[in-house]
């Protein structure tokens, strides 16, 4: 994080990555409860601001769109809008959406990954399949990545995306483009993951070349993702869509923190 930078935080982690049987291992998911399937907390202000402020200084880092996805992009804005529509806080308003801080923000459909990032504290990610066995990313908006560049992973397939990360052998790699096969879109999904960081700023870029080092239980920041994958019911798209927290390890609750001692644990 940049020097005078202010660490945008959550207080809490609504979730266990270590102790719920259903997130510990991959591809661990468990569907997605109605209406649950976007989410808001207490950092929404601060998120808000820092992608706006990401979306003006790092456009090209953070925001990209094959034109064959532009459909399914649109098609993802309209699916947001719709269930924003019936979350406290947001009310639309025309071609405008009122946002929990008080912004309002043009729906605009010509800018659809641009217009998620400015009403959502998700990252999205869209997966199309083209002919071949595994699918693509075609389009993304990743204003938060945890240790990932999107300039290297667009337009390539799930395995190849996966390349660096050690667990993601070829029965994981089946078994992921298995169940990408096999969502319906009035079924999502959603896992969670927890990583240790040092560094608690939410963008976080880093080359494919340049592996982020292990930072364990000397790392002062959990970081934790929640990921739901979606299939929108027009293009037939996949979604894969990212809602991040960043909080201090004392924030843990006494179990997370009993759960993660037990992980670790495990893990030595």
């Amino acid at each position: 994080m940049k020097p005078g930078m202010k660490p945008i935080l959550q207080q809490s982690l609504p979730h266990d990555p270590w102790g719920d049987p259903a997130l510990a291992r991959l591809p661990g998911v468990k569907p997605v409860a109605p209406g649950e399937w976007l989410w808001v907390d207490e950092a929404y202000g601060a998120q808000m601001a820092e992608k706006a402020r990401l979306l003006a200084a790092r456009r090209g880092d953070v925001l990209a769109l094959d034109p064959g996805a532009a459909p399914a992009a649109r098609e993802l804005l309209a699916l947001v809008v719709e269930e924003l529509s019936q979350k406290s806080g947001f009310r639309r308003e025309g071609a405008e959406m009122h946002c929990p801080d008080g912004r309002r923000v043009a729906l605009d459909e010509s800018s659809p990954l641009e217009t998620l990032g400015r009403l959502v504290q998700e990252d999205f990610c869209i997966l199309e399949k083209r002919g071949g066995e595994e699918h693509l990313l075609t389009g993304a908006l990743l204003c938060f990545p945890a240790s990932w560049t999107l300039g290297e992973k667009i337009m390539r397939p799930l395995g190849a995306i996966h390349g660096p990360v050690q667990s993601y052998d070829a029965g994981i790699a089946r078994r992921v483009q298995r169940m990408f096969d096999m969502i319906r879109p009035e079924a999502p999904l959603w896992r969670a993951n927890a990583l240790f960081y040092r560094d608690p700023a939410l963008f976080q870029p880093r080359s494919e070349a340049d592996p982020r080092p292990e930072e364990k239980e000397e790392a002062a920041w959990i970081r934790s993702e929640r990921q739901t994958l979606l299939r929108l019911p027009g293009s037939g798209a996949i979604v894969f869509s990212i809602h991040t927290w960043i909080i201090a390890r004392e924030s843990l609750s006494r179990a997370q923190r009993a759960s993660l001692a037990r992980a670790v644990g495990r893990q030595e």
